[in-house]
Formats: structure tokens, C-alpha cells, sequence
């Protein structure tokens, strides 16, 4: 234990203390018709120092003998192709619990899973254009909100089924990306992520406000469910129902389900079409602009097209997620589109790993399910969420899958870490 640890793990707590004297010291009670406060001295102290024992835990173990330094290669490399390896397996495990899984579990898991999945296909979307593409996007929302709503206003004003209506709101979806493009073509880094922000935010508004297609503040009802060959999913089993053709038991599990595997198709299309353009000349020149902007122009590429596909795309596939989300809650509203959604999505994306399709659906997997394992303890999700963050921020910089696979290799492919793209070694 060093001076510098103490002084800094002290620093941290003086920090912290300013931070929380008034959040945590004090609290109003209603005493008698009257507020009064009432200080808490005792949460005070501890939350400080927890924040300095943690602090100097983090220190003494980023500083603990045997830990690679930066120049470290091998180690990382190793590290890289272990988890590549790994992922190999783990991704089929994955696909084959995902398409047996209404077998296991019953309603709510499905709701639950559904969930999770849209927000797998929300994440590969964000993928291309911030993993691929290193363009920060702060409003990726309001692609899922041009999806969702135009879904909606189709299916209800002409009468259009689902699968005819999820093509049109991918399209609409794309579009607005495509429009979005044009504005911030020059700019990059904190210019770029206000700018999507800004845009996010105005998709918000005009949903509010725009009373008259919109519906406002009390949004579109009244969705229309996806059928199959006719058939609908009630609730009974009478005539053109699912259930009654088939000579089922009436039940609304059998919607779930089959909400479920529409999803879970939409998001294995993500993944393929994501990784097949990938591997295209688009998808490379993708990645050479996440590098080097000023580098990628040198090589004669043609940074407004690659710009312009990169959020396009990416808005489409958010424009698909939307479109599910319409259908499966049969409303929208503009409160389901607010910041926080472009936020959990974009630390979907970081936390699981730039570029990295199997760690966007672990994130989701521990983002999304854990929060539904504490539902029970609603005020205190934000607080294990906050922790679970700077842990992994503290362990895992990079993501929980950092390494990179090159598209085009001379002869074996090599797993190349984040730690090491991080230095400029590829």
C-alpha cells in the first residue's frame, strides 16, 4: 500500500463527500402537516467509505504484481484468441436455448425474452454505426421511434398487416437516417454525439406535439397483431383462430411464442446481414474510417457514402425493432422513446464490445434480464446498475469481447485484442 493510493482513495472520498452531503445527508420528512429535515449522518459516513474502499481496492489491485504491463502483447493476444474460441462454441449454445426456449419457460419468460432480443436487434443496429463505423450516436432512438410510429400509422389508417408494414417501416426508418446523415458529415467525436442527440430529442417533440397525426401525448392505439396464414392469436380458440384450428387449448402463451420467434428471426437477420456486410468492401471501408478518417480520404474512399450507408443502415434495422415493439405492445407513446433508451442501447454496445456481435447480446442478455431479476428491488436497480458499470469499466475497458477478427488475413486469421487496436498495432 502506497502513499499515492491513499492520497488518491482519500481524494475520491473528499469527492465523494461533497457529492453526497446533500443527496444522502439530509432527507424532508412530513412531520405533522410540516416539513421537516432530518440529517443522516450515519448513510453519509458509510457511503464515503465505501467510496474509499473501493477506490484503494481498485488501486492495489490495477497495481498488483504479475499484472502485464501495456507493452504486453502475448498476453493479450492469448486472451483474445481464448475468448474467440470460446465464442465459437458459446454462440451456438446460444442459438439452440433460444429456438427451444418457449418449451422451458412460460409466459412471462417469453415477454421477458422478447425484450431482451429487441434490444439484441437494437444493439446490432447501433453496431454498424458506432462499432463499425466510429460514428457516436446519441439518438439512435429516434430511428426506433420513426420504425414504431410509422408502423403504426400505416397499419392503422390503411389497414396493412404486419409483414406488409415491417418492410415500409424499415424504409421510413432508413430514410430518416439518410436525412440525419447529411447535416453531420463533417463533423466527429463530441460535435457528432450532440448533434444525434439533438436530433433524438426533436423526434421526441414532434411526437408530443404533432397532435394531429401523432395522437400526442396519448399516442397510437388500437395495433394490429401479426397473423399467421389468417390465423390470429386470441385469447379463445372459436373459428380463424389459432388455437381453434389447430385444436389447442385457448391461451395467450401461444401469441408469446409467436411473437417470440418473429423476433428471434428479425434479429438472426440482423446478425447475418451485420456480418456479411462486414466482410463486404462497404464494411471494410467502415472500419478504415472508424481508424482513420483523415487516412481513409487518402485512400480514395468516399467518406460521405460511407457515412451516409453506415447510419442508414443501422437506422433501418432500428426501424425493424420498432416495428416489433408496435405490434407486440399494440401502443406507442412518446414516453417509450425518450434519452435513456439511445443510452441503455449505446452501453449495450460498449459494455459488450465495439464491433462485437456475441458481446452485444451478453450485455443485453445481463443488462436486460438481470434488471428483470431485480424488479422486486425497483430503487435499487439503478445503484447495482451504476456498480455493475464501473466494475466492468475497471475490469474490462474494452468490453466483455474487445478482440477483433481482421476481414482480410494472408494466411491464418489471428485474433487481435482491443488493448492492442487501442495502441495502433494492426
Amino acid at each position: 500500500m502506497t502513499a499515492a493510493a491513499l492520497r488518491d482513495a482519500a481524494l475520491s472520498a473528499l469527492v465523494a463527500f461533497g457529492l453526497f452531503a446533500f443527496l444522502l445527508g439530509y432527507r424532508m420528512d412530513l412531520v405533522n402537516a410540516k416539513l421537516v429535515m432530518a440529517s443522516r449522518p450515519g448513510l453519509l459516513v458509510a457511503m464515503v467509505a465505501i467510496v474509499f474502499a473501493g477506490r484503494l481496492a481498485t488501486l492495489l489491485w490495477r497495481d498488483r504484481p504479475g499484472v502485464p504491463s501495456r507493452g504486453a502483447a502475448r498476453p493479450l493476444r492469448r486472451f483474445a484468441e481464448a475468448a474467440t474460441r470460446v465464442g465459437r462454441y458459446l454462440a451456438p449454445a446460444l442459438l439452440v436455448l433460444a429456438v427451444v426456449l418457449p418449451l422451458i419457460v412460460g409466459r412471462y419468460g417469453l415477454d421477458t425474452a422478447q425484450q431482451i432480443l429487441t434490444y439484441i436487434m437494437l444493439g446490432w443496429g447501433l453496431n454498424i454505426v458506432v462499432g463499425l463505423a466510429g460514428l457516436l450516436d446519441l439518438g439512435y432512438v429516434a430511428f426506433y421511434a420513426v420504425g414504431a410510429y410509422s408502423f403504426s400509422l400505416i397499419a392503422t389508417s390503411f389497414g396493412l398487416g404486419f409483414w406488409a408494414c415491417l418492410p415500409l417501416s424499415g424504409l421510413f426508418a432508413g430514410l430518416a437516417g439518410f436525412l440525419l446523415g447529411f447535416p453531420v458529415l463533417r463533423l466527429r467525436g463530441d460535435y457528432l454525439a450532440i448533434v444525434t442527440l439533438a436530433f433524438g430529442e426533436i423526434i421526441r417533440v414532434i411526437l408530443v406535439n404533432w397532435t394531429t397525426l401523432t395522437g400526442g401525448a396519448n399516442g397510437i392505439s388500437g395495433i394490429p397483431r401479426p397473423s399467421l396464414f389468417g390465423l390470429k392469436f386470441t385469447g379463445g380458440n372459436g373459428p380463424g383462430s389459432f388455437a381453434g384450428y389447430f385444436g389447442l387449448p385457448a391461451s395467450l402463451t401461444w401469441r408469446s411464442a409467436y411473437l417470440y420467434y418473429i423476433i428471434l428471426g428479425l434479429a438472426l437477420l440482423t446478425n447475418w446481414v451485420s456480418v456479411r456486410v462486414r466482410r463486404q468492401p462497404l464494411g471494410r471501408a467502415w472500419e478504415a474510417l472508424r481508424e482513420d478518417e483523415i487516412a481513409c480520404r487518402a485512400l480514395g474512399i468516399n467518406v460521405t457514402t460511407t457515412k451516409l450507408t453506415a447510419f442508414t443502415m443501422g437506422a433501418s434495422l432500428g426501424g425493424f425493432a420498432g416495428a416489433f415493439f408496435a405490434t407486440r405492445q399494440g401502443l406507442v407513446t412518446p414516453e417509450s422513446f425518450v434519452f435513456q433508451e439511445s443510452a441503455l442501447v449505446l452501453a449495450i454496445v460498449v459494455l459488450g464490445g465495439l464491433g462485437s456481435q456475441l458481446g452485444v447480446v451478453l450485455a443485453a442478455i445481463a443488462m436486460i434480464g438481470g434488471g428483470e431479476l431485480f424488479r422486486e428491488f425497483a430503487e435499487y436497480r439503478p445503484l447495482v446498475f451504476g456498480l455493475a458499470l464501473v466494475v466492468m469499466m475497471i475490469t474490462r475497458p474494452r468490453g466483455l469481447i474487445s478482440g477483433r477478427t481482421p476481414t482480410v488475413a494472408l494466411a491464418r486469421t489471428t485474433e487481435i485484442s482491443g488493448e492492442m487496436v487501442a495502441e495502433g498495432r494492426t
